[in-house]
């Protein structure tokens, strides 16, 4: 590898870890589409900073983005809060308006400028290390190394330093407000921080990297564990992973740095998305298929608690009573005598003691409206689940 292949990596991994902090609370606060709002809102606070200041290079570009992101945060909820329409349509309001004002500043005032897919929206990474930092004549490294490396610094102090009140804040403004906390205070604060992170990776790797390392890695996260400090963990991990991967899937299909890498990200949410232990879709199908067929050991035992004839109890004919399938007939007589719930004599099923304790509580608790406590009954009586 060569300095400029180390260079790209090095960047690309500390967006991902700015990006994955602020983005991990976006996440758990349900604010994710936000993250794409301000990534396209900052674009006429660029715009105005570039036409105050002729530097591309100047402070004044990154506070006047920012601000625009707050700008763009405020609308949206000031928006939301009529009730006319919900967030989801305040955010398609707003940042379309916003980037549309930063495009007609750049056409009148500045025709001459080429305003391209891949400077706005996919970003070039493989350009950051030729853009150098040169103080007093000496070569620091990539201009974007610096940018990013210091927001990220800032991000981690604060993080450390809020953990707490961000942490109460998110999942509980309520309480946060009673202990002393002002959540909207945390809330703007976050906010931006979100716009400042997106600003100084916004030149590197383009709007719509941007998004994707602030709400992929944290969404992938959030289906592993519900500890916001492994959450944290995992989505800057997962971050990190898809830019160093991203990197060399370009480098081998000579394709989009920025593509590769959001390409990354999704196959990594996707892998995640399926086979998560306890919030993937195939965790969930089977816990809903064990739910079916618990539900339909219920239904089969309360039969049994009511009915005493021997015809109604008969092996054969249990499908007829209770309409179910050969199958599935089985598959409940399977479970219910592994689970010692009922005998079978001469093809007459009847309750065991520990069946019919069962159905009884089953019974009571939903009499009593309290079914949701069957699921705690299930772990004490249940050995073997559907």
């Amino acid at each position: 590898m060569n300095s400029a292949q180390i260079e790209i990596q090095l960047i690309a991994s500390l967006v991902a870890i700015a990006c994955a902090i602020p983005g991990t609370f976006l996440v758990l606060r349900k604010m994710a589409m936000i993250s794409d709002a301000i990534s396209h809102s900052i674009l006429p606070g660029l715009v105005i900073g570039f036409f105050i200041t002729q530097d591309l290079n100047s402070p004044l570009l990154i506070l006047l983005a920012a601000l625009t992101g707050i700008i763009t945060v405020v609308l949206v909820e000031r928006i939301q809060k009529t009730g006319l329409v919900k967030e989801d349509t305040a955010i398609g309001l707003v940042f379309p308006a916003l980037f549309s004002i930063g495009v007609i500043l750049i056409a009148k005032n500045a025709n001459d400028i080429h305003l391209d897919v891949d400077a706005v929206l996919l970003g070039e990474l493989a350009f950051a290390p030729f853009d150098r930092l040169i103080i007093a004549g000496a070569d620091i490294g990539p201009k974007s190394l610096w940018v990013i490396g210091t927001i990220l610094a800032i991000t981690i102090g604060l993080l450390i330093a809020f953990f707490k009140e961000l942490k109460i804040s998110t999942f509980d403004a309520g309480l946060a407000a009673s202990l002393g906390f002002s959540p909207a205070l945390i809330h703007y604060g976050l906010m931006t921080m979100a716009s400042i992170t997106t600003v100084g990776a916004f030149d590197a790797v383009g709007a719509i990297l941007v998004v994707a390392l602030m709400i992929a890695p944290a969404a992938s996260a959030y289906l592993l564990t519900t500890d916001l400090k492994k959450m944290l963990g995992l989505a800057i991990a997962f971050g990190v992973f898809s830019a160093i991967s991203g990197y060399w899937l370009a480098h081998w299909l000579d394709a989009s740095i920025a593509g590769s890498i959001t390409t990354m990200l999704g196959i990594l949410f996707l892998i995640i998305y399926l086979f998560a232990p306890n919030k993937g879709l195939i965790a969930v199908m089977y816990r809903e298929k064990q739910q079916r067929t618990e539900v339909s050991l219920l239904t089969f035992l309360l039969h049994l608690k009511n009915h005493s004839e021997e015809r109604e109890r008969h092996v054969n004919h249990l499908q007829e009573h209770i309409n179910w399938q050969k199958v599935r007939a089985k598959t409940v007589l399977d479970l219910a005598l592994k689970n010692n719930m009922i005998l079978i004599n001469n093809k007459i099923v009847s309750l065991t003691q520990k069946g019919d304790e069962f159905t009884s509580k089953a019974i009571d608790y939903i009499i009593t409206n309290e079914d949701a406590q069957i699921e705690d009954m299930k772990d004490d009586f249940f050995l073997f689940r559907g």
